[in-house]
């Protein structure tokens, strides 16, 4: 017997050979947060150090709670913002398409 490996490539139903077709509802949904969740502790860590070597080489004394306000939340709900109708109309073009 054989067997037949279907290889879609990288074309219109992926990206970077991850699959955008087939997902539903709560799993757009959970990717659309996950994605907010990580660029808000990523931009905040990033915020924190370049906190930290402004205070230490400029002497300065900013106040490090300001990189969660100022740019961890932002960041994050700017991703959020984008990636919800995103992953939205994944879902619906996959609802559609049946």
């Amino acid at each position: 017997m054989t067997q037949t490996v279907k290889n879609e490539g990288n074309g219109a139903g992926s990206a970077r050979g991850l699959p955008l077709k087939g997902f539903g509802l709560l799993t757009s949904l959970l990717l659309a947060f996950a994605a907010a969740f990580f660029t808000f502790f990523a931009s905040t860590a990033v915020a924190i150090f370049s906190l930290l070597g402004w205070n230490l080489i400029g002497h300065h004394a900013v106040n490090y709670a300001n990189s969660y306000l100022w740019v961890g939340l932002p960041a994050g709900l700017l991703v959020l913002a984008v990636a919800l109708p995103v992953f939205a109309v994944l879902w619906v073009r996959a609802k559609i398409r049946g």
